[in-house]
């Protein structure tokens, strides 16, 4: 049996059932709430380079990588979740960084090699304090085909 929780929730009893292959997702994507939406606009779209795909007036959703997709939305009083990292997975690590560097970005942790992992990152606060991870993976094994 497994449980979900949440801090504003009592845990739920989810049944204990094998649901791997009931689902299919199509799509993925990951919403943040913002202060100031065009403020935050403007750094996914000019200093990381995502493009917009709707604009839903309160919300932007941004192509990330092929199905998957990011979301700001303004809301008020609700901005970085503590614990939640945006991972934004290139090659050019080092390249996105003088980029965001040259933009003036917050930089938590420079690009640094980390063997246990096999990951080449560094850690970077969006507009609002969210946390932005620019990833590059040189574990073989992590682009094997499903």
């Amino acid at each position: 049996m497994l449980f979900a929780s949440t801090a504003r929730r009592p845990a739920v009893r989810i049944p204990d059932t094998d649901y791997r292959h009931e689902v299919t997702f199509s799509e993925q994507i990951t919403f943040l709430s913002v202060e100031d939406l065009e403020r935050s606009a403007k750094f996914y779209e000019d200093v990381l380079g995502l493009t917009l795909v709707t604009d839903q007036g309160d919300c932007r959703i941004y192509r990330v990588a092929g199905d998957s997709y990011l979301g700001i939305c303004a809301r008020s009083g609700r901005t970085a979740t503590e614990g939640v990292i945006v991972t934004l997975v290139t090659e050019d690590v080092d390249g996105v960084h003088g980029r965001m560097l040259a933009a003036g970005v917050v930089c938590d942790s420079p690009p640094a090699y980390h063997p246990k992992y096999a990951i080449y990152q560094a850690f970077y606060r969006d507009p609002d304090g969210h946390l932005i991870e620019v990833q590059r993976f040189d574990d073989p094994s992590w682009k094997v085909p499903l």
